[in-house]
């Protein structure tokens, strides 16, 4: 046998919460940071030691321990110490593209400021690879990818090291870590260690290792302390082992040796979701629905509305919340963690998480306010009109859609006037008579409480409204006396427009497609299952089966202008307990059950290709996984397909390993249920069905009945749960104590919303029509009725612009088959920063027309300049970064 080189690699997986909260971990931290110190700098023998390949947790630690920083950064750039490139370690499945692209530039620019950042793209824990990681670790400067998860060992080709490539074509070196990231957690230099542990496990690598004799053993653990003794526990073994050499090292060094002597010809590509080796924990996606609810908006606020909003802001004359906008990722990095986004934590940790998306989901309203405000004064003062709505549109495209606006009125009737004089259509959605309250009134005999006129608060859908690329655009309102007829709701019996028609039947929901000529009845149903896993996994119970809920009683059927809603309700007895799910319970005796109703609201808008659906549940039924199944006119489904990161992926319907996965060992069962980013779908040889989501997550194809399942929320009581159906043997998580989690029950109110398409479109229409569904347009008033819809309106502030024209655009795109994934400030300078994505099968070459600045570069994802151009190419199922200059002074904060 060859002689093997064993790369012992020290470090430590740091989760920074879990089944204890972020207070318990900082507070190890800090005493573990403090003695890693003290041994590197005693011990020169100590090669160097892998602080998780995240920068938050030195960030932490200095936070508390600011004098260490000198300390750490020579440890750093001496690297014998290392950090980044992430600033946490982020979930690849669950994040918005854009939020992987920051925490790596967060990451990789704080670390080099601390003296270097780990050139390994590291992830050691994270439930799935996203198919774009090894692109943007390129565009990083980033040379390598070490991973554990998500490979199947027949796909290796007999090397654990290959090509890992992205849709885009770009790659990086990579290697997967076939035994975890702890096989050498509890190294030690004895006999029975030796033969029973350690030359076992090398062994199984370096038979996974055909073309090299180096062998990685990483040698640590989750929130280990350092190990003082290994760099004499290696002596010893290199002293014990006549056949093999052991030597500590670290990430980099093990990646530059190996490939500096062989090259790897297997290129492996594609969402990385197998479950042969290590758990994928497939059905997280659907744990703790409101995390993934409130991430969502969070993250659709701050990357689509609030930071393009201030990009134009700055260019108009306001500053630039640069530091509060830097604060508030950070925060949601914290949420982004693997454990933390997946919800699979105990509740004080999930409480902390909820807490922290409602302070930035806060901050993201509060900045907005001001910034609008801000914007729409100056324009009040140059038009000299008060009765002024203004629209923002923070895309890259012009467009011509229905906006929903509050306006605030003293007369029930009012008419919208655009910026060219038109008489707008609207159409009315709800309308309150509010109560005007009192001021107080100081007079030479005291304060005095005087009444205030009431007013109305309308809710109205703005019908085809014409819209610059990212700009504004600015309506009128004039009140009116006479009640305007188009705008009250009227009772209709079934909602039609050009492309659908929908109505109720003898309880069961029926679609008719005009385009296809064809029925769909039993357009949305509902399955309920007992879920006996727990909250890293949905687990079927043995002996129970699923329920269907498909009666729907039709309570209000009505149209408002061009706007019609129906408004139905769904009743169940669902059973209580868990045990009273399986069949043999019920045959012995009465389950106790509970009345669950479910509400659903269907609306078609003018000028709209979307079934727009919104379900509210009162959910009072423990242990059980609720989805709403879509019935789809797709006869021969071919695949599904979703949208991740710049591109569409494919996904099989069948999955052909779970035929045989307890037979060949899994450790799980690889079923065919899938992540959502903001859109997923069925295609067929003629047809297809696309469902574009807002936080919903999970999705699986019913193949058999050609039903589209959404998985609306999972109600579970553990953290972890042993010998689940799908997930054989110990619990995950912590599995020596049952944490309880109550809160994972998801007692209570939630809603859902979701839209549903037909057509068989390209994937250019795909991200244009989930762009219109996750919309960028807002709206602001300028009006002194209200001033609690926008938090901060009662509140003065400056006002830096003096005067605003009525309507501009300070960018536009020349091609539309590309599109904008960021649009920020740049990291240094003045300049903006947008990020051009084509999710298409050519290249395309645009320019750009703005008048954000006059010269334009293209960067890296660390916004380093690479070339001035005054056109752009965007490489197929690509991106490409490009900075726009404009020479003035920076009045960011």
């Amino acid at each position: 046998m060859t002689s093997k080189r064993v790369y012992i690699v020290p470090h430590s997986h740091w989760d920074r919460e879990w089944y204890f909260t972020i207070e318990d971990s900082n507070l190890i931290l800090v005493e573990n940071i403090n003695r890693l110190l003290d041994v590197l700098e005693q011990d020169t023998a100590y090669h160097g030691y892998v602080f998780d390949g995240q920068l938050s947790v030195v960030e932490e630690f200095l936070r508390i321990e600011p004098k260490q920083t000198d300390r750490l950064k020579k440890l750093i750039e001496k690297k014998r110490l290392f950090i980044g490139p992430w600033y946490t370690q982020a979930d690849s499945l669950l994040t918005h593209k854009e939020s992987l692209v920051r925490n790596l530039l967060y990451g990789v620019s704080g670390s080099e400021k601390m003296g270097h950042s780990m050139n390994v793209g590291y992830l050691p824990d994270i439930f799935g690879q996203n198919t774009y990681l090894p692109s943007l670790f390129k565009n990083f400067g980033i040379d390598y990818g070490i991973f554990q998860r998500g490979l199947y060992t027949d796909e290796l080709n007999g090397d654990v090291h290959f090509k890992w490539q992205s849709p885009d074509g770009e790659s990086v070196k990579g290697a997967v870590l076939p035994l975890g990231y702890g096989p050498g957690k509890f190294l030690e230099a004895s006999k029975d260690y030796m033969n029973d542990h350690l030359k076992p496990l090398v062994d199984k690598v370096s038979d996974m290792s055909k073309h090299t004799d180096h062998i990685l053993f990483p040698s640590g653990g989750d929130q280990v302390l350092v190990r003082e003794h290994f760099p004499e526990t290696v002596r010893a073994l290199n002293a014990m082992d006549g056949e093999n050499s052991y030597v500590l090292s670290d990430y980099e060094t093990y990646m530059d040796e190996t490939w500096n002597e062989e090259a790897f010809n297997n290129t492996i590509e594609g969402e990385l979701i197998a479950t042969e080796t290590s758990r994928m924990h497939r059905t997280i996606r659907s744990q703790r629905y409101d995390i993934k609810y409130w991430n969502y908006q969070v993250e659709h606020k701050l990357i689509g509305q609030l930071e393009p909003l201030a990009v134009m802001g700055h260019a108009l004359g306001l500053r630039y919340p640069k530091a509060r906008l830097d604060e508030m990722w950070k925060e949601l990095f914290d949420v982004h963690a693997h454990d933390s986004i997946g919800g699979c934590n105990s509740d004080a940790t999930n409480q902390n998480i909820m807490e922290r998306l409602h302070k930035i989901d806060r901050q993201i309203d509060g900045l907005m306010n001001i910034i609008k405000r801000q914007m729409t004064q100056a324009i009040v003062n140059q038009s000299e009109e008060e009765q002024l709505l203004v629209v923002f549109n923070t895309n890259g495209k012009a467009a011509k859609q229905n906006v929903e606006a509050i306006l605030f009125t003293d007369q029930p009737s009012f008419e919208l006037i655009s910026n060219e004089g038109e008489t707008l259509s609207y159409s009315l959605l709800e309308q309150i008579e509010m109560d005007g309250g009192k001021k107080i009134q100081v007079t030479d005999e005291g304060e005095k409480e005087v009444p205030l006129p009431g007013y109305f608060k309308t809710k109205v859908l703005i019908e085809s409204l014409s819209l610059p690329s990212f700009g504004y655009t600015t309506l009128n309102i004039n009140a009116e006396v006479k009640p305007n007829q188009d705008h009250e709701t009227t009772p209709v019996q079934s909602l039609e427009n050009d492309q659908v028609k929908i109505f109720v039947e003898d309880g069961s929901l029926f679609l008719y497609n005009k385009v296809s000529d064809k029925t769909l009845k039993d357009f949305l149903q509902f399955e309920d299952t007992a879920d006996a896993g727990d909250s890293y996994d949905y687990s079927p119970l043995p002996g129970s089966e699923p329920i269907l809920i498909d009666q729907f009683e039709c309570v209000t059927t009505s149209q408002s202008g061009r706007v019609q809603l129906m408004d139905l309700e769904t009743k169940a007895q669902l059973p209580k307990l868990l045990d009273e799910r399986r069949q043999a319970d019920h045959n012995k005796q009465q389950a106790s059950t509970e009345n669950i109703t479910i509400k659903t609201r269907l609306t078609l808008k003018p000028d709209d290709v979307f079934v727009h659906v919104h379900h509210e549940i009162e959910n009072t039924v423990k242990d059980h996984r609720l989805r709403v199944l879509i019935q789809t006119p797709v006869e021969k489904p071919l695949y599904s397909y979703g949208d991740q990161g710049y591109s569409l992926i494919q996904r099989p319907l069948v999955e052909e390993r779970m035929a045989d996965w307890k037979e060949r060992g899994y450790k799980e069962a690889p079923v065919p249920i899938y992540t959502v980013e903001r859109f997923a779908g069925l295609k067929g040889e003629k047809t297809a069905i696309t469902a574009f989501t807002k936080g919903i997550k999970e999705y699986e194809v019913l193949k058999d009945t050609r039903r589209f399942a959404l998985t609306l929320f999972r109600s579970v009581g553990l953290l972890g749960r042993d010998d689940l159906a799908w997930r054989p043997g110990r619990a995950s998580g912590i599995n020596n104590k049952v944490v309880k989690t109550p809160d994972a029950q998801m007692l209570g109110a939630m809603t859902f919303d979701y839209a549903v398409c037909f057509g068989n479109d390209s994937d250019k229409v795909l991200f244009d029509l989930a762009d219109q569904y996750n919309s960028q347009v807002f709206t602001y008033q300028h009006q002194k009725l209200n001033t609690f819809e926008e938090r901060l309106d009662r509140f003065e502030i400056p006002y830096p612009i003096s005067k605003l024209q009525k309507s501009q655009s300070l960018l536009e795109l020349s091609d539309p088959k590309v599109f904008i994934s960021a649009l920020k400030h740049a990291e240094e300078g003045t300049g903006a920063v947008v990020r051009l994505y084509n999710p298409t099968d050519q290249e395309v070459k645009l320019s750009i027309k703005t008048s954000l600045g006059e010269t334009i570069f293209t960067t890296d994802l660390k916004e380093e300049k690479q070339a001035e151009v005054s056109q752009i190419t965007v490489p197929s199922r690509g991106y490409q970064t490009v900075l726009i200059e404009k020479e003035g002074t920076d009045p960011s904060e």
